[in-house]
């Protein structure tokens, strides 16, 4: 429900703000006044395109802002999808900067105008003449049957059954293009798989051989170089050893004199026992080393089979060798199994399929069994609102289950005796499809919440006591529903619960488009002039009277 709506420098508006009533609203003012600029600037909440062109002026930005109670809509999940705050008076704005820029905001988080459109719709729905898409869309006609037949529960089961059905689905499907593709490229991967099973890698393999390649291949160098380590260290005359031990014995004899001297003597010690220690390794190193020229092949040969199957596989290292033969051992092992998990998915697609078709059976049954009541409900508002001879028809397709179901829905319409009712676009004039829009929401109206309805005018090309049946309608609809109607009607303007009256200022130097709310004695007066011109009668103030307290 619309709480305030505020407009700032739009058009020939330059400041308004209304607080409508919770029901009944009507607005009138003569042709130009400003009543089509009102909706113009309500349709930037709902998304349609702006520009600056539409400055009051246009040194200043335009805001339009909509303040909303939106507690009985059950709009929480769309705000949480959306990223959005949800709260139950919610506020939406758009500014245009004079450079025509556009921005969207809802509770002050910038959306985009996709966003805005689809939180706007569900809180106003404006309606003109002109509008037929809606009404001539399957999805709208079954939510209009949905309603009236009081569906939501089954269609809550049968909107689990089809998340149920389409993940069923998507999965088979997915696995039967994974199985089509592996098929395909199986003999490859087992072939690649083989090839590197046969090679048995070891993690660390290739550091080792290589470093044991290169010992060997410099054993007769490295043997040198280790036997002059020894005896340089333990075995020439010269020895270090001998040269450690001399100092050693020096230190000793002169340790007991002082800590100090002590403490040379245990670090001398310590490089000693380390020198014989390395010389000790060292000659063991040298006597392990022996040039065996089959290891040296046998090694350079397993080298070989690592080097070419990283080479084959663009790899640098062992390791991704091995990570890709696990990789390829997986899809060989996924290969294998394939058949089972495909039996496994379409079991549960097929069990999916089966709940779904049996859901909306149910479903179908459901829409179906209220077409006749529907049509004769609808039926019998239009004969109230003046088309004696209208005829109303459901036409029924079942089709294959989808996410609204299994049914295509068409709404055909006459509204002359003796002519076949046709699709709702080709058939109903300006004024026959605003009463046939109007009996449908009224309609709806009885069995969910709808959003603010802003009727432009839906009385044209009507008069007399089918106006007053029509403002009937309307104020009857309006104690479950807030109702905003644009009216050139008094029959319609003395059913309001407020009466907003707007009229052009051109006091200043520029034109300024202004609304307010009339009191009794003023609605009075107006409506009399709605009857009976600019300087109404006693008559038509005794009319206006009368229409005000039927």
């Amino acid at each position: 429900m619309l709480l305030q709506l505020t407009i700032k420098n739009y058009a020939l508006i330059r400041q308004l703000e209304i607080k409508p009533s919770a029901k009944l609203n009507v607005i009138t003012g003569e042709t130009g006044a400003g009543k089509s600029i009102m909706l113009g600037a309500v349709g930037l909440l709902i998304g349609n395109r702006a520009d600056a062109k539409v400055l009051w002026d246009e040194n200043e930005k335009c805001v339009v802002e909509g303040l909303f109670d939106i507690s009985a809509y059950r709009l929480k999940s769309l705000f949480d999808s959306n990223d959005l705050d949800y709260l139950d008076k919610t506020v939406i704005r758009r500014e245009i900067n004079p450079g025509g820029k556009s921005r969207a905001f809802i509770n002050d988080t910038p959306v985009t105008l996709e966003v805005m459109r689809k939180i706007g719709n569900r809180l106003m729905d404006v309606h003109s003449q002109h509008e037929t898409l809606e009404l001539g869309n399957n999805l709208f006609q079954l939510e209009l049957i949905d309603s009236f037949a009081v569906n939501h529960k089954i269609r809550d089961a049968y909107d689990v059954c089809w998340k149920a059905f389409s993940n069923a689905k998507n999965e088979y499907d997915k696995l039967t293009q994974e199985a089509s593709e592996l098929k395909q490229e199986a003999d490859y991967v087992k072939f690649q798989l083989d090839e590197l099973v046969k090679a048995r890698l070891v993690e660390g393999e290739q550091e080792r051989l290589e470093s044991e390649l290169k010992v060997m291949e410099h054993a007769e160098e490295i043997k040198t170089q280790l036997l002059s380590v020894v005896s340089q260290l333990s075995q020439s005359e010269v020895a270090v050893s001998s040269v450690l031990a001399s100092v050693r014995n020096q230190l000793s004899n002169i340790a007991d004199y002082s800590p100090d001297y002590q403490k040379l003597f245990e670090r001398i010690e310590s490089v000693r026992i380390e020198l014989d220690d390395i010389a000790n390794e060292a000659e063991r190193e040298e006597s392990n080393i022996e040039f065996d020229p089959v290891r040296t092949e046998e090694t350079k040969e397993r080298l070989s089979v690592i080097y070419q199957l990283m080479q084959k596989h663009r790899v640098k290292e062992l390791n991704q060798l091995l990570a890709l033969q696990e990789s390829l051992q997986q899809k060989f092992n996924k290969t294998n199994n394939l058949d089972e998990a495909l039996r496994a998915a379409k079991a549960t697609y097929d069990t999916a399929a089966a709940e779904l078709k049996a859901k909306a059976l149910e479903l179908s049954k459901s829409r179906q069994k209220i077409f006749v009541p529907l049509c004769k409900q609808i039926t019998e508002l239009l004969v109230q609102l003046g088309i004696p001879n209208a005829s109303l028809k459901i036409e029924h397709q079942s089709l294959t289950p989808s996410v609204s179901g299994a049914d295509s829905i068409d709404i055909l319409f006459s509204a002359n005796k003796g002519v076949e009712p046709r699709p709702l676009a080709q058939v109903a004039s300006g004024g026959e499809f605003s009463r046939l829009m109007f009996s449908i929401k009224y309609v709806m109206a009885e069995k969910t919440s709808l959003p603010t309805l802003i009727l432009d005018e839906i009385d044209s090309g009507i008069s007399g006591e089918i106006a007053i049946q029509l403002g009937n309608r309307m104020k009857e609809m309006a104690k479950r529903h807030q109702l905003i109607a644009i009216s050139h009607l008094p029959q319609i303007a003395a059913k309001g619960e407020a009466h907003y009256f707007v009229f052009k200022d051109d006091r200043s130097s520029k034109t300024i488009s202004s609304i307010k709310q009339l009191s009794l004695d003023e609605r009075i007066e107006e409506i009399a002039k709605m009857i009976g011109g600019a300087n109404p009668s006693a008559l038509a103030l005794e009319n206006a009277r009368e229409l005000m307290s039927t």
